[in-house]
């Protein structure tokens, strides 16, 4: 079957093992998994789906989570900026640090962050061990007042353009919440799942890999409570999971290097995917200017598979020009008019005089956000998406960091987690309907040419 896991992984493990994928691989870090590919697949309990903005997906499902912690929380992040998340984010680490102290231990705290301002990134190190703050520094609480905590706070970029773009949190090495957000003032779509299961080790080895201390690296943390949610029941028990890293990349200039972007194992799966679709992908994205991702796009259609794009206009768009050198609208209608071409080269007179039979082009849907008309006066509207999305047949289900944008897949460090259940994406799709109601606007329906 074409969204078999266990064949779609012997397919991308054979990309991976290819002696150019794999030499170029020992060069990145973090690079752990080049000699036991295997050591990506795992299992995942799925207990929830968030859709809404950052800082209602911090305050309703990631500080609650902190704040229940007994005993770590890693929290990473791309960017870290002053805003009511942050605020909020450090109220919440002083109840942790209270209840700690009441109980008589401390709790261990660890920030990663990549960007929380122009200085931070030209001043700070370029060295892959990175940068430790004082907490106050980039607006968290001042050491005296979180002392039931041993905290930390990281940062690592690499000029010009190297962000560490993933987001997760990991509470007591026994849950997971994966958002499309930072922690920052943007108010966008967004999206959160929370996980538990055997995934909860494969976040753990990737923080200890790129962004844990020697001291970190060392130390087990166990917990004789297993993990359980109370207030909801599971969408998903044990599903198939591929972890997906996708190591930065040195910054190259898109008119002077080749297009093929590192082979990375969120890459390859994508393309995998892509390639073995038969019915229907759909991507939610903020950005796209991948010239890789909208040929396979075009080649989905070209075998009859139905694409649905929904993304954002005018977000970021000084820095898809500068890493991209175009923008999404650009590269949309680009992709409109090869889409158009195709179809009229499938039913050329030529080819059906000669006798040929006519394939069928796929559907071909975009959409970009919009805020809905009606605001609710008591909840912030979205302006744009931020959820990076990607289901393929109803089948697998791509959350995580990365965009279908040409910095995603080149340059930034990037992590995705695929999850294959039919149940799974039944229920995301459900939830996102309703959350995404009001919120779009057709630019193109093939349908309607």
């Amino acid at each position: 079957m074409a969204m078999e896991p266990c064949s779609i992984f012997e397919d991308v493990a054979g990309r991976l093992e290819a002696q150019g994928s794999t030499e170029a691989n020992r060069k990145t870090h973090p690079g752990y998994w080049i000699k036991d590919l295997k050591s990506l697949l795992c299992t995942a309990n799925v207990e929830d789906i968030t859709f809404g903005t950052g800082h209602q997906i911090y305050t309703r499902k990631i500080l609650p989570a902190i704040e229940a912690a007994e005993t770590e929380v890693v929290l990473v992040t791309c960017f870290l900026a002053r805003s009511v998340t942050l605020d909020d984010l450090g109220d919440s680490l002083r109840k942790l640090s209270v209840k700690a102290q009441r109980n008589g231990k401390l709790i261990k705290v660890r920030i990663c962050f990549s960007s929380s301002s122009i200085w931070q990134k030209l001043l700070q190190t370029s060295s892959l061990a990175g940068q430790i703050w004082p907490e106050a520094k980039w607006g968290l609480p001042r050491k005296d007042e979180l002392q039931g905590l041993d905290m930390e706070v990281k940062s690592i970029f690499q000029l010009p353009f190297s962000v560490m773009h993933p987001k997760f949190a990991v509470v007591d090495r026994q849950r997971i919440l994966l958002p499309s957000c930072n922690v920052s003032w943007e108010d966008w779509f967004e999206g959160c799942v929370d996980l538990n299961g055997a995934v909860v080790d494969q976040f753990v080895r990737f923080w200890q890999s790129f962004w844990a201390g020697e001291e970190d690296r060392q130390v087990k943390i166990t917990n004789s409570t297993p993990f359980s949610n109370q207030q909801t029941s599971a969408i998903v028990r044990e599903a198939y999971a591929v972890f997906l890293p996708s190591p930065h990349h040195r910054f190259s200039l898109p008119w002077v290097s080749s297009e093929q972007p590192p082979a990375t194992p969120l890459n390859i799966y994508l393309l995998t995917v892509f390639t073995r679709a038969e019915r229907g992908i759909y991507m939610q994205t903020p950005n796209l200017t991948s010239t890789v991702v909208l040929s396979a796009i075009l080649q989905a259609l070209e075998r009859g598979v139905d694409v649905t794009i929904l993304t954002s206009r005018r977000l970021m768009r000084l820095e898809q020009i500068v890493t991209a050198g175009t923008t999404t609208e650009r590269s949309v209608r680009s992709l409109i008019k090869r889409y158009q071409a195709l179809k009229q080269h499938q039913t050329s007179p030529r080819d059906l005089e000669a006798g040929f039979v006519p394939s069928h082009a796929g559907r071909l849907i975009v959409r970009y956000h919009k805020m809905r008309d009606a605001i609710d006066q008591l909840e912030v509207e979205p302006a744009q998406s931020h959820l990076k999305l990607t289901i393929v047949d109803g089948k697998v289900a791509i959350f995580g960091s990365g965009n279908m944008d040409r910095a995603s897949w080149h340059t930034s460090q990037e992590l995705g987690l695929a999850l294959t259940s039919e149940s799974l994406v039944k229920q995301v799709w459900q939830s996102l309907s309703i959350a995404m109601e009001g919120r779009s606007v057709t630019e193109y329906d093939s349908d309607k040419d």
